[in-house]
């Protein structure tokens, strides 16, 4: 049966997580993020796009993969790490099957867990050969996925602008690396933060940008005021297309009062062995100073808002993500309804969400969208799935507006990156940003190899250096002296480095240290910042 389309959904996941890379030692737990990550959210995101694949179910999504996120996936020091991380939990699993023996239920999860890191052990090691890019770049060259980038480190642009080389050197490095990776330049930037400047503009089309992705209000309140809201794109006048954020559609899934996360059989994030087994037991298996963290084997669903939580059920969590998926469906259905009838185009509801929400926040999430897509291709609805850039492709008569400086952070604004607990780091990313742009000008083209070396280094350390999650962290007090730390670490190194250079006594052996361990980007060109 034919449909009657009447309009487009975009869901947008961004992949991304800081560059985290310690050859000194096994003992940061923030290498975990990466591996929670891979076996959370991108294996089980790559299992449904095949099993979509193998049933013919013609879908769309669109994922940014951050620059950090490649280089850390493609590093072959966290590939041994992550595959030792699998083989503690295989045997952290086994023998949770032995002790949970005495209970059926419980006994049935640990099986479950046993399974499940034996599985991603082989899909990482057998089927990808230690490389899931590759697996995102075939589902990418079969048409299904757009992979879009992002800034070379997440930095922030309506901060860093005020020395405009330094927004520019982001996005160059960002082009620079998709098309390493994936043979081809990307048509769209996930802005980090969705922070968006109109001084960013000339940037993102020198390097070839089509398109980005901002919050609503960045939409909302263009100049002029956009005619259709968030559900078609604006032009700006430098001529990149800006998709707003669908609030509807983002509130059903994000919010923590009626987002679908919160569903009672869900499982239950907080609770984990790590916390809740026998201490001398675990401790092989937490953090090595003793202190007790999440393992990721988790025994409990929601349940509800008591500390008495009821054992997790696989089918019961299943079921309800099916009855979400089509509620999603129905609702976008009803949606586009309304909509439609008030444009002289389809409409787009664009759904932006963090990529790690699907799987490592809310661990069904995976599998909601697995049966979303086949719901959205079988039943009968009045939309289909569509990227930013298919969507572009076929209509491309669009308003000209300047979005608004915006973000999609606390209050819609620049808050979270800059506030009294963080202030203080602003002065020294600026200074630090104004010593690259002077070296680049000092040293254009050198043919002095060492120096070069510096040079390049300079320009990691300063990216690294920028990362808006640092901020990020320091702001919601998460890990924040390792936050604080990766600042303090990165501004110092660059600042030695500065000062060796300018002295003509660069000390190679402290550019070798360097370049083992900040070893992002190995084919930067310092160039960049000239």
């Amino acid at each position: 049966m034919k449909k009657n389309i009447k309009g487009f959904v975009s869901f947008v996941l961004h992949a991304h997580l800081p560059f985290v890379h310690h050859p000194e030692s096994e003992d940061y737990l923030e290498e975990q993020w990466l591996f929670e990550a891979i076996s959370e959210t991108y294996i089980p995101l790559l299992m449904n796009f095949e099993k979509l694949a193998q049933e013919h179910v013609d879908f769309r999504i669109t994922m940014s993969l951050t620059p950090p996120l490649l280089n850390m996936l493609d590093n072959k020091l966290l590939q041994e790490r992550y595959i030792k991380y699998l083989k503690s939990h295989i045997e952290l699993s086994k023998k949770e099957i032995e002790r949970t023996s005495y209970d059926e239920r419980l006994n049935r999860l640990a099986h479950y867990y046993f399974d499940r890191y034996s599985h991603d052990l082989y899909f990482f090691e057998e089927k990808y050969n230690c490389n899931i890019i590759q697996g995102f770049k075939h589902f990418q060259d079969i048409g299904v996925l757009e992979i879009i980038t992002c800034g070379a480190t997440h930095g922030y642009f309506p901060i860093l602008y005020v020395a405009e080389q330094t927004v520019k050197a982001q996005i160059a490095v960002g082009v620079q690396t998709y098309e390493k990776y994936f043979g081809k330049k990307p048509r769209g930037i996930w802005l980090p933060e969705c922070g968006y400047v109109p001084e960013a503009d000339k940037y993102l089309r020198e390097f070839g940008i089509q398109y980005v992705i901002t919050e609503s209000h960045g939409i909302l309140y263009s100049n002029p005021a956009p005619i259709y809201g968030t559900f078609s794109p604006i032009v700006s006048p430098d001529g990149v297309v800006a998709f707003g954020r669908d609030m509807e559609s983002s509130r059903q899934v994000w919010s923590s009062v009626n987002g679908y996360p919160g569903d009672f059989n869900y499982r239950e994030f907080y609770r984990d062995i790590g916390y809740d087994a026998d201490y001398e037991y675990i401790k092989p298996y937490i953090a090595s100073n003793g202190v007790r963290v999440n393992t990721g084997i988790k025994y409990h669903r929601i349940t509800g808002k008591t500390e008495n939580k009821d054992y997790y059920d696989v089918q019961w969590a299943h079921d309800s993500a099916e009855k979400q998926a089509g509620h999603f469906l129905d609702s976008r259905t009803n949606q586009i309804n309304k909509i439609c009838e008030l444009m002289d185009k389809p409409p787009i509801i664009l759904c932006p969400y963090d990529a790690e929400l699907y799987g490592h926040w809310w661990y069904e999430g995976p599998y909601w969208l697995y049966i979303l897509f086949k719901k959205i291709y079988y039943d009968d609805c009045n939309f289909k799935l569509t990227t930013p850039g298919e969507y572009i492709d076929n209509y491309p008569n669009i308003q000209i507006a300047t979005p608004c400086r915006s973000s999609w952070g606390a209050n819609g604004y620049s808050e979270v990156w800059l506030n009294p607990s963080n202030d203080y780091a602003h002065r020294h990313l600026h200074k630090i940003g104004d010593w690259m742009i002077e070296l680049a000008h000092l040293f254009p083209n050198t043919d002095n190899a060492l120096l070069k070396r510096a040079l390049n280094q300079c320009a990691r350390e300063l990216l690294l250096a920028q990362s808006s999650d640092w901020l990020f962290i320091i702001t919601n007090g998460t890990m924040v002296d390792y936050a604080k730390k990766r600042i303090k670490d990165h501004v110092g190194r660059f600042t030695k480095l500065y000062n060796q250079i300018k002295q003509n006594n660069i000390d190679e052996n402290f550019v070798a240290y360097l370049e083992e361990y900040d070893c992002i980007f190995p084919e930067i060109d310092y160039n960049i910042y000239y």
